[in-house]
């Protein structure tokens, strides 16, 4: 019985037709491959890319300066230096990220207190030196400004769930 199966089913080309059939169902679906540098596909809200810091509407920066997201930060990536202005607030004078250093475990944003220091949607910046990934804070707030309105509306959309 077992011999006679088999023979039938060489003989017939079952593996062929289901092939075939296979082929046919999936030739006249929608196509599930992007044409990468043109096409992108949608990115999660809590996406963690590269790092911006922000400012306020005002135009002010938003760090405070309070060094949590650098003491949170598991791979030392985070140097923060700051000094009191006139007004008794404190803001920052250094604000430097390793990215070569960086494991994009998002504990910086968690931590801090005014969603100054984000990751934002950007994960196309790949550099062709190391010193192009010392992120300082010229680099940090261009790319907050960069990305504010992405950025504000993947903090908005995470807002319930935080």
């Amino acid at each position: 019985m077992i011999a006679l199966d088999r023979v039938a089913r060489s003989f017939l080309w079952q593996e062929l037709v289901v092939g075939f059939a296979l082929t046919l169902k999936y030739l006249f679906k929608r196509k599930a491959t992007l044409n990468y540098p043109y096409e992108k596909g949608p990115l999660s809200p809590r996406f963690r890319g590269e790092h911006a810091l922000r400012r306020y509407p005002n135009g002010e920066e938003r760090c405070i300066a309070c060094k949590l997201c650098e003491a949170v930060c598991p791979a030392q990536a985070i140097t923060i230096e700051s000094e009191p202005r006139a007004d008794g607030s404190r803001r920052t004078t250094r604000y430097d990220i390793d990215m070569t250093k960086c494991i994009y475990c998002g504990f910086c944003e968690e931590a801090c207190p005014v969603d100054a220091i984000v990751e934002g949607p950007n994960f196309e910046f790949a550099a062709e030196t190391r010193a192009e990934l010392f992120y300082n804070k010229e680099k940090l707030l261009a790319n907050g400004a960069r990305w504010e309105r992405e950025i504000a509306q993947n903090l908005a959309a995470d807002a319930p769930y935080r």
